[in-house]
């Protein structure tokens, strides 16, 4: 099988080949080597290879609906056993952290018949929404190399989009699958809480804000690896309930007439590009002329409120996992990037009280989120409030790398963090992804589509949120979408 015959199929595509006898195994997994070797090196989108493994797993007999498709995982929360993991932490790296037993995610993974090739670039602990470890170095946009492909999925956002793979693990805590699909022209959808596992050691990240899936090129692909992937495990606080029927079958049925709010402004009240308005407004007039009702609205949440509460909670985590490697590790501070140090001394600088108080107002979000889907089945906005920025264009400015370190010297204290500089920091950080984080914090799945290129050639997805329990209707939404405006044989040329 050659390259461009290869790239011509999603997932499924792939596995049907395979099937039929006109493929093995093993020649798909060698045009993604090969593939892998001809274009990792200028996107630095797989930081560890697992070729030896790969090729020993393409030799076995292997069921499901992926068997046989080669894969790639994200190197955060998608432990493979014996193989090392890194969380893009240069601590963790050093040691080479491995653990002893497949993350539930990759053994049903696994159970639906991939081939898992390599791990992908992340930032460090997934912490950003772009992805430039010092661990590893940047990853880089396939679209155009000068760009981000985002994060903090983005090494296998960059992957997917290049053709090396048809699909790839990812996860998101704050938009981390949905802001790489938006910035490389794939599909991805973050379901809603509950709905995948974290075992076998962990039970809800995030206070349930976190969730495993992958982005893809084909939205059956998407669908097909939820049927495979979703429900509970031994660690899982609740069991969700089914589907009413599975993802893949309802995609073959167009949705119902939808009512769909939209809106581009910022909930924070920062700028938004020209682009992403445009995004929005196309999308908005393609639905309409595929018989739904829309019309501008958008929920009425206090958008920098909930930005600082995101903060909040994203800050206290980070400590407690600055603290947990310097364990594991007995490194120093010299074991982090200096934008994680300044994180975990924020969250330290929180008092119990106030971090509380934050996460109690995650309620008034649901509340008004809810209210929102009374009237609408779903809201659209941009994905991303800018195009997808260039590789070190987001990164901590000098001027203010100096000033953290002079407040990581004296010790941060509570006085050091009043709200308005919260404010500050939740506007700067989140002025270019100031849309995401309400699914997160409200549990709700939402996904990514990816219907504009702007002027210069850059993907710029727009986003869907929906109320909890309707990831089969977003995908059905998205398959319409997709029959409506393909997507999939728009590729990057490299």
């Amino acid at each position: 099988m050659t390259f461009d015959e290869y790239q011509q199929h999603d997932g499924l595509g792939l596995a049907e080949l395979l099937r039929k006898g006109e493929v093995t195994a093993a020649e798909l997994l060698d045009v993604a080597l090969a593939r892998a070797q001809q274009v990792n090196p200028r996107l630095n989108a797989i930081v560890m290879p697992m070729e030896t493994i790969a090729r020993a797993r393409a030799k076995e007999p292997l069921v499901g609906p992926f068997a046989g498709v080669p894969f790639l995982l994200k190197d955060l929360f998608q432990e493979y056993a014996g193989v090392a993991v890194s969380y893009g932490n240069k601590a963790l790296k050093r040691i080479a952290y491995t653990p002893m037993q497949h993350a539930e995610i990759t053994r049903r993974w696994l159970a639906a018949g991939v081939v898992v090739m390599g791990r992908t670039n992340t930032p460090e602990f997934g912490a950003k929404g772009i992805t430039e470890p010092e661990a590893w170095g940047a990853a880089r946009n396939p679209w155009n190399l000068d760009h981000t492909p985002g994060g903090s999925s983005g090494g296998s956002a960059a992957a997917v989009a290049a053709g090396i793979v048809p699909m790839a693990g990812a996860n998101d805590g704050g938009g981390s699958i949905r802001i790489p699909a938006a910035c490389c022209g794939l599909f991805g959808l973050k379901p809603g809480r509950g709905r995948m596992p974290w075992g076998p050691d962990i039970s809800e990240p995030m206070h349930g804000a976190a969730i495993n899936h992958i982005v893809s090129r084909s939205v059956r692909d998407s669908a097909a690896m939820l049927d495979a992937s979703w429900g509970a495990d031994a660690m899982s606080p609740f069991v969700i309930a089914p589907p009413e029927t599975p993802y893949l079958d309802a995609i073959a049925r167009a949705p119902r007439r939808l009512r769909i709010g939209f809106s581009s402004a910022s909930p924070m009240g920062t700028p938004v590009h020209p682009e992403a308005v445009t995004a929005v407004e196309n999308a908005a007039r393609l639905l309409a002329s595929l018989g739904h009702d829309v019309e501008p609205a958008a929920p009425g949440i206090d958008g920098l409120q909930m930005a600082q509460d995101f903060l909040m909670m994203w800050f206290a985590n980070c400590a407690a996992t600055v603290d947990d490697v310097q364990a594991r590790t007995g490194c120093g501070n010299e074991g982090f990037e200096l934008d994680t140090l300044a994180m975990r001394a924020f969250g330290r600088a929180q008092s119990a009280v106030d971090y509380v108080r934050a996460h109690l107002r995650w309620n008034d979000y649901i509340r008004q989120l809810a209210a929102f889907h009374q009237q609408y089945d779903l809201w659209l906005s941009p994905t991303l409030a800018h195009p997808p920025a260039r590789v070190g264009e987001i990164a901590t400015p000098k001027w203010q790398q100096q000033l953290l370190k002079i407040a990581l010297k004296a010790r941060v204290s509570r006085l050091a963090l009043p709200e308005s500089l919260v404010q500050n920091m939740a506007r700067e950080n989140l002025r270019w992804v100031p849309y995401t984080q309400l699914a997160n914090l409200t549990g709700v799945p939402a996904m990514s589509v990816p219907l504009h290129m702007t002027a210069n050639g850059l993907p710029l997805g727009v986003q869907f949120v929906g109320r909890h329990g309707s990831e089969g209707l977003l995908l059905q939404l998205a398959a319409q979408l997709e029959q409506a405006q393909p997507w999939m044989q728009r590729r990057p040329v490299l």
